[in-house]
């Protein structure tokens, strides 16, 4: 069967790396892609955005299959557009994919069905945003309503940091903002967890832990994540069900009774307070880099899950996992989050000599001539995978080291929590 995977980041180039391992794949179209995907498919330089182009390229080619990585097409709509044509499409549709489009929404789902969360309060207007900022106890959590690709959120230490906060989401730093929320600081140690559905039923996805600062330590600002590992130290029997029970079956129980179903993955990103769980967030797809720690542990064909899916057979399937570890570590430009060059060559990539539980995942990079080029914050993704942690970490940081490249940083504490 062909496939079409829409999207251009590591988390994009990790499913088409699982995917090619299929007896079922036949083709791999990727929808741009980067210079990674464009070793082992195709890569369309088509813009995400731009709907009926999509849906032309996948009639026109007869891809039987398109599975959509990134938030934004799915917050769009664009599932539901490309099925109105008749397209098996793997992915949330625009209503269940609020869950990531808009923290208010999922905030009052919280709410109206008793899932654990933060306490926040929701502001439309500058003004009285700052004004609660006099009752409120610090540290506090201000995040941007809309889509920030990781970066929305602040933790804010006193009165000074949550105004700049406020005025930052309220300009426009992230998009166009109507509101956004303010939130308690929940106290304990995050993890994400994952499920996969095909609108009847669910079944869990694995776990995993990211590490969200930029610098060592867990310090500095929030990025769309510099490294992960998996799974989760934190997950044991005991704290699955609370999770089930408490927040991924009610969240389901919610969307139904809007009207719809949900198919596709589900990241739940949670705070762990002794030993509750807390919804902090949900994310509509699998995150990045969680993605790319997860899928190399995966023992089952990923494609026929994902067509089981499609056509609400996911009880038949049996998921296994690797009882292994994995370790992802992100190689940044310099200057990420804020400012960085682009279009800067990065050499030595044929020096990397990869065994088969290792693996380099692209991120933001594109191809010129004979020349792979960082056009993106995020580069480069190393992965190990390994029987534990420490060794899984020093195979990744060997091959960063061999690349040396000097137009990038990465943190080398990732997994610190899980590795003496």
């Amino acid at each position: 069967m062909k496939v079409a995977i829409i999207g251009s980041g590591g988390r994009e180039h990790a499913i088409s790396v699982i995917l090619k391992k299929s007896d079922k794949i036949d083709k791999i179209f990727c929808i741009p892609g980067n210079a990674g995907t464009s070793t082992i498919a195709e890569n369309i330089d088509l813009k995400i955005d731009n709907f009926e182009h999509i849906k032309n390229f996948v009639l026109d080619k007869k891809v039987d299959l398109v599975i959509i990585g990134p938030e934004k097409p799915l917050v769009d709509g664009l599932v539901d557009y490309l099925e109105k044509f008749q397209i098996k499409v793997f992915g949330p549709n625009k209503i269940a994919s609020q869950l990531e489009g808009s923290k208010i929404f999922t905030k009052k789902l919280c709410e109206k069905y008793k899932i654990p969360t933060a306490k926040f309060g929701i502001f439309y207007k500058k003004i009285d945003a700052i004004s609660f900022l006099e009752k409120v106890i610090f540290p506090t959590v201000i995040k941007a309503d809309n889509l920030a690709s990781g970066k929305g959120v602040y933790i804010c230490n006193d009165k000074k940091e949550g105004c700049l906060a406020i005025e930052e989401i309220f300009n426009g730093k992230f998009g166009k903002a109507e509101s956004l929320l303010i939130e308690e600081f929940l106290e304990g140690e995050e993890m994400s967890f994952f499920t996969i559905h095909d609108g009847k039923i669910y079944k869990n996805f694995d776990t995993a832990q990211d590490h969200k600062r930029v610098h060592e330590g867990d310090q500095g600002k929030n990025t769309g994540g510099m490294g992960a590992y998996s799974p989760s130290r934190l997950i044991n029997n005991k704290l699955e069900k609370k999770i089930l029970e408490k927040i991924i079956n009610p969240t389901i129980k919610g969307l139904l009774e809007l009207g719809t179903e949900y198919k596709g993955f589900l990241y739940a990103g949670l705070m762990i307070t002794k030993g509750e769980p807390y919804l902090i967030e949900y994310n509509v797809r699998m995150g990045d880099p969680e993605c790319q720690t997860i899928l190399p542990k995966l023992e089952t064909d990923l494609a026929e899950i994902i067509i089981a899916c499609c056509n609400k057979k996911l009880d038949k399937i049996e998921i296994k996992w690797s009882e292994k570890k994995s370790i992802c570590i992100v190689l940044c430009s310099n200057g990420y989050p804020d400012e960085f060059k682009k279009n800067v060559a990065i050499e030595n990539l044929d020096k990397i000599s990869l065994n088969k539980n290792e693996y380099l995942f692209h991120a933001g990079t594109i191809k010129k001539n004979d020349t792979i080029e960082a056009v993106g914050g995020r580069v480069l993704n190393f992965v190990s995978v390994s029987e534990d942690f420490k060794n899984a970490k020093q195979c990744v940081i060997n091959n960063l080291d061999k690349l040396n490249w000097k137009d990038g940083f990465y943190r080398r504490d990732i997994g610190y929590k899980v590795i003496n």
